[in-house]
């Protein structure tokens, strides 16, 4: 799994984001085990106290679990992922809209914008 990662960000949100990424793509699999944490640490080139902290709200969110002496899961169900991954790209786009009306834009330019970029 390739980690994409903004160094500007806190990096355990952006750990959690990409495994839902990963799941809700197909990438990562229902049942599929996980990178140990040091070598996901290791693999992202990030502290494994945030690879941990990463996969315990992940096991909070119900998005992956742990068995004692084997590792990380992702659950059978993987709709938690996907609904945590569609809310993040809903955070993501309402953003980008506030910034082009903090911008002095309004609703018809920006309409009118994003339909000359999707024409690019």
């Amino acid at each position: 799994m390739k980690w994409t990662l903004d160094k500007i960000r806190p990096l355990c949100p952006q750990l959690c984001e990409q495994v839902c990424l990963h799941i809700a793509l197909g990438e990562l699999k229902a049942g599929e085990k996980m990178y140990s944490v040091r070598e996901t640490a290791l693999i992202a080139g990030v502290n494994p106290n945030t690879v941990q902290k990463a996969f315990e709200k992940l096991e909070q969110d119900g998005i992956l679990y742990s068995v004692r002496g084997s590792g990380w899961f992702i659950c059978d169900d993987t709709k938690n992922a996907e609904k945590t991954l569609k809310n993040l790209i809903a955070e993501k786009t309402s953003d980008y809209f506030e910034a082009l009306r903090s911008l002095g834009m309004n609703d018809s330019q920006i309409k009118k914008y994003v339909k000359e970029w999707e024409n690019e």
